[in-house]
């Protein structure tokens, strides 16, 4: 849909002034000088639309997702632009110890736990409140035993959009118990425009010499494998469909891109992952974070939903980049830590920051 209406306009606040649960569900407006629009719903804390111009200046809507709420409450398709907790990505077999104590969570992704569970972070309503134009501020508060995981988690997030065009996540947690915590965003992005075709022809880079190889459950197997003379170099700015179909085991796991890759970092500094570019309208995508991983993922398993302006969301029409803590990793020790205590504070920062090439 190219358009250069206001945002208020494509996706009307209306669609989704209701209560779920008791809790009412609103829709939030971010804009800033840069020419970046976005609305936004507590209801998973999701991006419903965002409005990024082209190297002409003509807005496109690059966020797939729906214009009313109904459809998010109805669809298969959860995951579209909303936070992801309180484990992003696969644990395997839904099982995990921490101080000794094994924990069972529920298990939605054949035989693992998958982003949260059966009612993640991003199918429950936040507390949301906006103190200005730029800024929509979530508090949810994950009770003991939610999905299976121990400890009282508080949870505060804020999306920001800056007149850099910079959308722009913090993320801070404490628990009252020991539990494990990996938040993450799953945005679909698509540069041409949602459900203008596939991303194949975005150019992709990621920051990282290695990926985490998985079994046929998507679950890591604990080695680091050199991204060197394989598929999964993105070290260079390469075409996502240029070797997308390639005779490659893990390809094969994943039904395409679908992996977590090891970011070239020093501890947990804001660095950059990745970037893309949609060299047709020239968007251009960084995203930077202070996590140790990026999930790429290539929309393998998109099967024609239908999503806003009735478009069709077609196989691979997607692309999500989630900054996180490597799957599995409460089960795997060689991985970095995701346990959180009573007394700490999980913090991490996520931004996605639009421009033109």
């Amino acid at each position: 849909m190219r358009t250069n209406q206001d945002i208020e306009t494509l996706v009307p606040a209306a669609n989704f002034d209701s209560t779920i649960d008791g809790k009412q569900v609103q829709l939030f407006y971010l804009k800033s000088s840069g020419g970046v629009q976005m609305a936004v719903t507590n209801y998973g804390a999701k991006v419903v639309a965002l409005l990024a111009p082209d190297r002409d200046g003509k807005l496109e809507d690059v966020e797939l997702g729906y214009d009313k709420l109904s459809s998010y409450v109805s669809t298969n398709d959860r995951y579209y632009g909303g936070v992801v907790g309180r484990y992003g990505n696969r644990i395997a077999k839904g099982k995990f110890k921490v101080d000794g104590q094994e924990y069972t969570l529920a298990v939605n992704n054949g035989v693992n736990h998958l982003h949260g569970g059966k009612v993640g972070f991003n199918d429950v309503v936040w507390d949301a409140k906006q103190p200005n134009d730029h800024t929509v501020e979530f508090h949810y508060l994950s009770k003991d035993g939610e999905e299976g995981y121990p400890g009282n988690l508080d949870v505060t997030m804020t999306y920001e959009l800056t007149d850099s065009n910079e959308f722009k996540i913090s993320y801070k947690a404490t628990t009252d118990k020991a539990t494990v915590v990996n938040l993450t965003h799953h945005s679909f992005f698509n540069l041409h425009g949602a459900g203008n075709g596939d991303i194949n022809d975005h150019v992709l880079m990621i920051n990282s010499d290695k990926f985490t190889p998985v079994d046929s459950g998507l679950i890591p197997t604990g080695k680091l494998e050199d991204v060197k003379g394989t598929p999964m170099d993105f070290t260079t700015p390469t075409p996502i469909g240029e070797r997308v179909n390639a005779d490659f085991q893990q390809l094969k796991y994943g039904k395409g891109y679908d992996h977590n890759w090891v970011l070239n970092k020093k501890g947990d500094e804001l660095s950059l992952a990745a970037t893309v570019l949609e060299p047709q309208s020239g968007r251009y995508m960084e995203v930077w974070t202070t996590e140790p991983g990026v999930q790429f993922y290539g929309g393998n398993f998109m099967t024609g939903d239908t999503g806003k302006q009735g478009k069709v969301y077609v196989h691979r029409g997607a692309l999500c980049l989630e900054t996180q803590h490597f799957p599995d990793s409460p089960n795997q020790s060689a991985f970095p830590s995701v346990v959180l205590k009573p007394g700490e504070t999980y913090q991490q920062t996520c931004i996605y920051k639009f421009g033109v090439k």
